[in-house]
């Protein structure tokens, strides 16, 4: 799977591996914006239809996942994966700063360069248990800031209307 050239190694996907390549590629960075070297696929444009786009892209993404997790990849890849994904559906379903967000944030393209960077280069090895540990205090910490503006918002609506 590995191929050297230039003292530097590369992989280079082949079967299922290049589908998936080429899928990630078609949805994230198909096209060019002339003049640029902006890049961008069919993701944010399939999302501008409101809910099926967002769906749409969420199981092609899934299936990119499910397909490189059947060739052997690391859990700690499979969660980075998984990561990238729910960052991408959640953020890509608010209503125009979703649009904005899938134009620069390519979950299959990230999730192609871990895969290609746990082949090539070894990393992201192990079972993941730090990382599921600092998304699990992220969460937390994520909730308790959300409860207390909610609180917080609650209390300066009720002194509002109370007057």
């Amino acid at each position: 799977m590995a191929n050297l050239s230039n003292n530097k190694p590369t992989v280079n996907l082949t079967g299922r591996l290049k589908w998936v390549e080429r899928i990630a590629y078609l949805f994230d960075e198909q096209f060019r914006i002339p003049g640029t070297k902006f890049k961008f696929g069919l993701d944010p444009i399939i999302n501008l239809l409101p809910v099926a786009g967002d769906a749409a892209g969420f199981m092609v993404g899934a299936a990119l996942v499910l397909t490189m997790a059947k060739h052997g990849v690391s859990r700690k890849v499979l969660i980075l994966m998984m990561l990238n994904l729910m960052i991408d559906g959640l953020i890509g379903s608010i209503p125009l700063i979703g649009q904005l967000f899938d134009f620069y944030y390519k979950s299959n393209t990230r999730n192609i360069k871990l895969l290609k960077e746990h082949y090539e280069e070894g990393k992201h090895q192990g079972r993941g248990t730090g990382t599921l540990i600092m998304i699990f205090i992220f969460l937390v910490v994520f909730m308790g800031l959300v409860l207390f503006l909610a609180v917080k918002l609650l209390s300066l609506l009720y002194h509002l209307i109370k007057g």
